[in-house]
């Protein structure tokens, strides 16, 4: 995408962990960015440590589970910024547990959050990508690549939303909307309860993830990576 500063991103789960860090490196390189999370209040502090331009930063409430949620946070973001060029369908969970312990609640919302989630994140959006000829980011997990115990949801999950975002790549090119799905190992992030520590410096970083956006919608139109892994470049000490 040339002149990265007319674009317009919009990240769910963007307030916290990978989210906020693909939204800290998009706002550093003068996009205008719309950060999602279940908590407003959530949203709007994270907005704020992005930058004290409420021109260029978007705090929203939405629950991806939802999609008339999702429908609804699409629509402010259009209606603040006049456009929407890149969807990040960031926001995810983690339950991990054998099958005959897991229960159906931690089931439903693993599949309903990294899965159901991400189509109706990119069922809200895809007429506005269709009018900015814009770009959809998946964050899936190497978890969609490499099954292990006790990860039946979350393996299922992202396994799942690697060839959802696979297939919709197909479906949309021919719209000019490319589709990327990023499949990240270890990442120094608050998810599934962890908080991030000096501990985690072996891991790959929040801000590492947002590089990789940054080069992608960097890369010359002509070619799409549709699919890219990253792990860290040495393993736990």
């Amino acid at each position: 995408m040339s002149n990265l500063n007319s674009k317009v991103a919009y990240i769910t789960g963007g307030s916290k962990g990978i989210g906020f860090g693909i939204a800290k490196t998009l706002v550093d390189n003068g996009i205008r960015v719309a950060i999602t999370s279940r908590s407003i209040s959530s949203a709007k502090e994270a907005a704020q440590s992005l930058s004290n331009d409420a021109l260029r930063v978007l705090a929203l409430e939405s629950n991806v589970t939802s999609l008339a949620s999702e429908i609804k946070a699409v629509k402010a973001v259009v209606d603040y910024f006049g456009k929407l060029d890149v969807v990040v369908a960031n926001a995810g969970v983690g339950h991990f547990a054998p099958i005959d312990t897991i229960t159906e609640k931690d089931w439903k919302e693993t599949i309903d959050t990294n899965l159901t989630g991400v189509f109706n994140t990119v069922r809200a959006s895809v007429e506005a990508l269709k009018n900015s000829k814009g770009y959809v980011i998946t964050i899936a997990s190497l978890a969609g690549a490499n099954f292990f115990e006790n990860g039946a949801a979350y393996n299922a999950s992202k396994f799942g939303l690697v060839g959802f975002s696979q297939a919709i790549m197909l479906d949309l090119r021919k719209y000019g909307i490319k589709v990327c799905t990023i499949m990240p190992g270890s990442v120094a992030t608050y998810f599934n309860d962890h908080v991030p520590n000096e501990s985690d410096s072996w891991k790959i970083q929040p801000e590492d993830i947002g590089q990789i956006v940054l080069d992608l919608l960097k890369m010359n139109p002509r070619t799409l990576p549709s699919k890219i892994e990253v792990r860290p470049s040495m393993p736990r000490k």
